[in-house]
């Protein structure tokens, strides 16, 4: 008997399917789950050459991994918590918030365009 598959959906970019790809590992390793990764093309997405006010405003990046969810579709999605809205639709949770990675890894320096050129001190 195969272990059980889990469908997780995600947006297609890049860093949104690395973050799915992590989620994914470690239900594989904690839980012995298959998994399946659902990439969807959001509406933010297709909104990409266009102010995101003037496509719709907040959560146009989650609508379809929700939809996929209350479709059945997918049995879970992982997406950025960042641009989550405060409420979720009744029928689903946040269910889990995974470790987060030191925030201080940011520079900020106006003049400098490579950390080379980057001051001493």
């Amino acid at each position: 008997m195969s272990a059980p598959l889990c469908r997780i959906a995600t947006r297609a970019s890049p860093l949104a399917v690395r973050q799915a790809e992590r989620a994914a590992a470690g239900l594989e390793h904690r839980l012995g789950l298959r998994t399946e990764l659902v990439r969807i093309r959001t509406t933010g997405d297709r909104a990409a050459d266009r102010p995101l006010a003037a496509a719709g405003g907040k959560g146009l990046f989650l609508k379809e991994l929700e939809e996929s969810l209350l479709g059945g579709a997918a049995d879970l999605a992982v997406h950025s918590l960042k641009d989550m809205p405060a409420e979720l639709p009744p029928d689903l949770v946040l269910a889990a918030v995974g470790a987060r990675a030191d925030p201080r890894d940011a520079v900020v320096a106006p003049r400098a365009k490579t950390l080379d050129a980057l001051p001493a001190g």
